[in-house]
């Protein structure tokens, strides 16, 4: 259902059962997927293309130009995937030139309220970003990873996946896939085991993961040192390596 007071451009394209509630705005050059829910007062602009089943709370601001000084008008673009649930007040902006020209967004993700997605981010699948959760520009965050409320995280920062950013924390350093990180700057508190067993991960590669660890955060060696002594024969620990290895901001310690 479109409500009358909805203003969609000639240039949108919008598929099957979509909504698109009460002095909602969809812009030049979106296209939006079937049965996505559109609710009361949302500004979705384009260039972007947002996927299939995705609901998108009242107040929430789609696509929209960047805060980047740099940016000059420019043709940028955002790509959402499918069944991600945007709450009220998220702020997500396009991409850059400086990058790749693109904000890129997976499926199944859930943004609580007031959370922000800057340029040029890259965000997988199965993440939830708590209440006010931000993240700046060029920030890529892993799959199932979860950002707790009021996190903030610098520019440039990779998040790892299956990791887990407590309450109030500032993330100025990227974190490996699996931890706990907490505190301002964020520093390791362990591991997220917890959500690993959830995920389905067997007792025998979360045993391995902790050994990573342990290597990596309680010997006292050098990262070089730590990696060169980790066995990386399973899928799970070459995860965790690879990340370190090519990590460019450092990693947090």
């Amino acid at each position: 259902m479109i409500h009358e007071t909805a203003i969609i451009s000639k240039s949108a394209i919008l598929g099957k059962n979509v909504s698109v509630g009460a002095y909602s705005i969809i812009g030049d050059d979106v296209v939006i997927g079937d049965n996505t829910v559109i609710h009361s007062h949302v500004v979705v602009k384009g260039p972007s293309v947002i996927g299939k089943n995705n609901e998108i709370f009242q107040f929430s601001s789609v696509g929209e130009d960047c805060q980047d000084k740099k940016y000059a008008g420019e043709p940028t673009r955002l790509e959402i995937g499918d069944n991600n649930i945007i709450r009220e007040n998220v702020t997500i902006h396009r991409g850059t030139i400086q990058d790749q020209s693109l904000t890129k967004i997976g499926s199944n993700n859930l943004f609580m309220a007031y959370t922000h997605v800057a340029h040029d981010c890259v965000i997988g699948d199965n993440v939830i970003f708590a209440n006010n959760a931000s993240v700046a520009g060029h920030v890529h965050v892993g799959d199932w990873a979860i950002l707790g409320g009021m996190v903030g995280v610098h520019q440039f920062v990779h998040i790892g996946a299956h990791s887990f950013i407590g309450l109030n924390s500032i993330v100025v350093k990227d974190v490996p896939p699996y931890l706990l990180a907490a505190g301002n700057g964020a520093e390791p508190k362990g591991l997220n085991s917890e959500g690993l067993k959830r995920r389905g991960f067997s007792s025998e590669q979360i045993s391995a993961i902790k050994a990573a660890y342990r290597t990596t955060y309680r010997k006292g060696l050098s990262v070089a040192d730590a990696l060169s002594s980790i066995d990386s024969s399973d899928p799970a620990v070459e995860l965790f390596t690879s990340f370190i290895k090519n990590s460019s901001r450092g990693i947090i310690r």
